[in-house]
């Protein structure tokens, strides 16, 4: 049970335990790490003009609640505006590890979860692409159930519903990620090397202008979606296609490889590759971060490439001098 001392005073205690989980909780209910940072200051500055109530319930599960609630009105939000382009998830940094002791430690869960999926897998693009078939409140059901191990109970605690409507919600929530779960992407050492392997492959064909190699590593139905938010050019629609595809990616290097750097790094679990133009138009993205999904045959079947200067805003353009190439 959580035994942090009440008040304004220890607050900075409090903080220091429980950001990250909350930072976590945020993160998977928007996929927005800006949001997630929103989340934890909105749920601290609430903190500030309340104290739990009651010692025996403790912090935690008092600050979740908090948190979930904020994130579920930002999702809310977001849902109900309008989005210039295709959406996708703000990327986070995971590092190498890919292990469930890192994604623990990433997320400040404490002990042992036996969640329906796992924390890492939990960030993964596919998982958090899935989340979106879902409206705001089976998708914080979902998540409090199945990732962060939460009991019915618990959940319509957090949620202010009954435990049979938290039920239904939740029955509701698996079925609409059925298709998911035939393919789930679970960031596996393996995975993560395969994934690797291929974008580096990829970069050296681009800067060869090998056509023929880039098709041989796509699949024929494979896609590729951009998300500028409106700030940048970017394609309104996926594009569909090896050959289209292929097309896509030479003409962009054609256009922007001069100046340009990149560096490999591990987002959301999986490896992605970064990069940063010299030369750019006004509506040219001065940085973009790229990223695939692949088939069980290793090639790729998606491309994700985000532009959106407040979504690449949590992670890292640190090059060294020069520019970074595979030889």
């Amino acid at each position: 049970m959580d035994t942090l001392p009440n008040g304004t005073a220890k607050l900075d205690a409090v903080f220091r335990a429980y950001e990250r989980l909350l930072w976590g909780v945020g993160y998977r209910l928007t996929s927005s790490a800006a949001d997630a940072e929103d989340v934890v200051q909105e749920t601290f500055v609430r903190a500030l003009e309340h104290s739990p109530p009651g010692t025996d319930e403790g912090w935690r599960p008092w600050l979740v609640r908090i948190a979930v609630n904020v994130g579920l009105d930002m999702l809310r939000r977001r849902k109900r505006s309008a989005y210039i382009g295709r959406w996708l998830p703000s990327p986070i940094e995971t590092g190498n590890e890919g292990t469930a002791a890192y994604a623990k430690a990433m997320s400040g869960v404490q002990g042992s979860l036996e969640g329906r999926y796992e924390l890492l897998e939990s960030v993964s693009f596919a998982f958090l692409l899935a989340l979106e078939a879902l409206s705001p409140r089976p998708r914080a059901v979902l998540l409090l159930r199945d990732v962060f191990d939460y009991s019915a109970r618990e959940t319509a605690e957090v949620l202010g519903l009954s435990e049979a409507n938290v039920r239904v919600l939740h029955h509701r929530a698996r079925q609409k990620m059925q298709s998911y779960d035939r393919e789930r992407c679970i960031p596996t050492r393996g995975l993560q090397e395969q994934t690797q392997r291929v974008l580096e492959e990829f970069l050296r064909c681009l800067i060869a202008q090998d056509v023929e190699g880039i098709q041989a590593l796509l699949t024929d139905s494979v896609r590729v979606v951009t998300d500028a938010g409106g700030e940048y050019n970017a394609l309104r629609v996926p594009l569909v296609g090896r050959p289209q595809v292929s097309q896509f990616f030479l003409r962009v290097a054609q256009r922007r490889l001069a100046g340009m750097r990149f560096r490999p790094c591990v987002v959301n679990g999986l490896p992605a590759m970064l990069f940063e133009f010299s030369h750019t138009h006004p509506k040219g993205a001065p940085r973009a971060l790229l990223r695939c999904d692949v088939s069980e045959d290793g090639r790729v079947k998606e491309f994700h490439v985000v532009l959106a200067s407040r979504k690449l805003k949590a992670v890292r353009f640190g090059f060294d001098t020069g520019m970074a190439s595979f030889q």
